[in-house]
């Protein structure tokens, strides 16, 4: 965007406050500048403003065609694609207000979104969702169509619920040309105060709860935080990969690319995602704390499976890397020798690695959505990527942001020129932001339960320290009491245990009617996999594996080196590799990947139990559903294993 035409703060806020708004703004002054690409069949597809904004004009008015009103709600059920954009902006501009779902949803999950928002359209993705809604359609009374945009599949259906994107498309042009002013009217209607999106909670206490967000809390919100990070009016690149469903997402992705005019690019698909990564290299990148686990997990062993040589210099130049970031983030002066010796590590192997990460033009990078080992945030240091621990929630915006240059792994940084966050007697985070949500959808009372004397109360147990960085140790409800009355708490050591290239997840167990800490882990089985396979270790399936001398071995090394950063009563004592992963489908994690503490430890209770008795094995029975639509259960040995002291 050239000098001229950038929007300024006045702007946004007095005359272009809505997304559709800033959507015409971007096609009447630059219709022909690239505004999001998508890759497809290996090629990067680029969408200029004017395609994105004629799209989202046709795609509203077939929409209004159809019946949608002012306020109605629509869900939106898929992948992060372009289409999502075209839809939702497109629901917004009718005045209606969209609803975002994950692509991986069970179909009672659909019907309890769909039914709870009292959505009267669904825009799908494929034939997978459509199959998904169409299992429960009769106990939808309230749904008048489900459009679908990828039709792959789905040519032979017969059902009056279904109609293509294209079709309403081609409906909404041929409604243009006998209407043409509503489209502009039904804009220039919208208010910062309308509700844009419903974003779901994650509901890991409890069913998942529709958090109203307005355009205040999205462009102005978004405006601020671009200006505060000093992304606004960039033209970064972005690439966008958590789902849209999720309210950071809404922010920095659909949002930033209208306040922000960054370009957006949507991978081919999930498999493809890292190496689509690399393509793009993006300037502003988001990811979820999973994510950079799992970006972790692969550098280490990837140097393991390394040459010789390589190990070697990757174990010679690591420490130089993490030496200087520790510096910084204490913000002294890195001498001259130092700075000369990082040069030489970061051109001899941080910035290969960089390259092969897509990271090599990263400005920014936010982590979201959950707390991180503060060892994974210093690794990325060491490459020179300051990865920043954002916090905030749904309901109350970002709250804290890392100041770049002084990033110091344990903190969420201090808190952001919009937002007041104060501690309570408990120890719980309270807070207060100038872009609120507007309340959860239908749950009055649930929205008043959440506030204390006008502050929100966030539910995490926390601390600020002497410079005013907020440090966040885990939820209230998660921090647990040991027979002794000392309490510990089991994110802490979850999430330094994640930092581990074997283990992918992990349940800390404790109590007060338990004498020390335990632990159930799933391996990262592509990891411990190729651990196998180069000890010449055989195995068949993920229990086999899991059960192994030689992994369990493995598995106990990684909890004794965590355990040396803990003190004596929080120390790990006996743990158990599950013969399975925890998985959303099976509603042991949420859809963000949180992990849902009390439903897992109701589910493996007896397991539980083993571990603090005195038995050296137990015999899990599992339910196990065939292709064939049978079912039947399995019975397998899993090992209670100590961790010498």
């Amino acid at each position: 965007m050239t000098p001229q035409t950038r929007l300024s703060q006045e702007q946004i806020e007095m005359e272009y406050n809505t997304l559709p708004k800033l959507l015409r703004y971007h096609y009447e002054q630059h219709p022909d500048h690239v505004a999001l690409r998508e890759k497809r069949r290996g090629v990067w597809k680029s969408c200029t403003w004017h395609t994105f904004y004629e799209k989202t004009r046709y795609l509203c008015l077939g929409l209004v065609s159809l019946g949608l009103q002012p306020n109605d709600k629509v869900t939106i059920l898929g992948e992060s694609k372009p289409e999502w954009l075209y839809a939702e902006l497109a629901v917004q501009a009718a005045g209606g207000i969209a609803v975002g779902l994950f692509s991986d949803c069970t179909a009672s999950e659909v019907k309890y979104y769909v039914e709870d928002s009292e959505s009267v359209f669904i825009i799908a993705h494929d034939q997978e969702q459509v199959d998904k809604v169409l299992l429960v359609e009769n106990e939808l009374p309230l749904l008048k169509k489900v459009i679908y945009w990828d039709s792959k599949g789905l040519w032979n259906y017969e059902n009056s619920l279904l109609v293509s994107f294209n079709e309403v498309l081609k409906t909404g042009k041929e409604f243009d040309e006998s209407y043409p002013e509503i489209f502009d009217r039904n804009i220039d209607k919208g208010q910062s105060d309308d509700i844009a999106v419903i974003c779901y909670t994650s509901g890991t206490t409890g069913k998942p709860k529709g958090a109203k967000l307005n355009y205040r809390f999205l462009v102005h919100g978004t405006m601020q935080w671009a200006g505060f990070d000093d992304w606004m009016g960039k033209r970064y690149e972005y690439l966008s990969f958590i789902p849209l469903a999720i309210s950071i997402e809404q922010q920095l992705g659909l949002a930033g690319s209208l306040v922000a005019e960054m370009k957006i690019n949507f991978p081919e698909k999930p498999e493809t995602a890292q190496a689509d990564f690399r393509e793009i290299a993006p300037d502003v990148l988001l990811y979820a704390a999973r994510m950079w686990e799992m970006i972790s997990r692969t550098i280490q062993v990837k140097m393991i499976d390394s040459t010789w040589a390589r190990r070697v210099i990757y174990r010679l130049f690591l420490p130089i890397g993490l030496k200087v970031a520790r510096t910084k983030s204490e913000r002294k002066k890195v001498s001259f020798f130092w700075r000369a010796m990082n040069l030489l590590a970061y051109h001899s192997v941080f910035r290969q690695l960089r390259d092969n990460l897509g990271l090599v033009n990263a400005k920014i990078a936010y982590s979201g959505g959950a707390a991180i080992s503060p060892d994974i945030i210093q690794l990325f240091l060491a490459m020179n990527v300051e990865v920043k621990l954002v916090y905030g929630s749904t309901e109350t915006f970002v709250l804290t942001i890392p100041v770049s240059g002084e990033i110091r792994p344990e903190t969420s940084g201090p808190v952001v020129p919009w937002a007041q966050v104060k501690i309570s007697d408990e120890g719980e985070i309270l807070a207060k932001s100038k872009y609120m949500f507007s309340g959860y959808y239908n749950n009055a009372s649930a929205s008043q339960n959440k506030f204390k004397d006008g502050w929100y109360r966030t539910g995490d147990f926390g601390h600020i320290d002497n410079d005013r960085h907020l440090i966040v140790i885990d939820r209230m409800e998660d921090l647990k009491p040991l027979a002794g009355g000392k309490k510990f708490s089991p994110q802490y050591n979850e999430v330094r245990l994640r930092f581990s290239p074997f283990i992918k997840d992990v349940l800390v167990i404790g109590g007060e009617t338990r004498r020390f800490v335990t632990a159930v882990v799933n391996i990262d089985m592509n990891n411990v996999g190729q651990f196998a396979e180069r000890k010449g270790i055989p195995y068949t399936t993920y229990n086999d594996l899991s059960q192994k001398a030689e992994v369990i071995e493995l598995v106990r090394n990684e909890i004794t080196q965590v355990n040396r950063l803990l003190p004596d009563h929080a120390r790990i004592s006996k743990f158990a590799n599950l013969y399975k992963e925890f998985d959303a489908d099976d509603a042991e994690l949420t859809r963000t990947r949180k992990l849902k503490r009390t439903v897992v430890e109701e589910r493996y209770k007896d397991l539980i139990e083993a571990l603090y008795g005195d038995e050296k094995e137990y015999i899990a029975e599992a339910s196990v559903a065939y292709r064939d639509g049978r079912s039947g259960i399995i019975k397998t040995s899993i090992k209670l294993e100590t961790v010498e002291e």
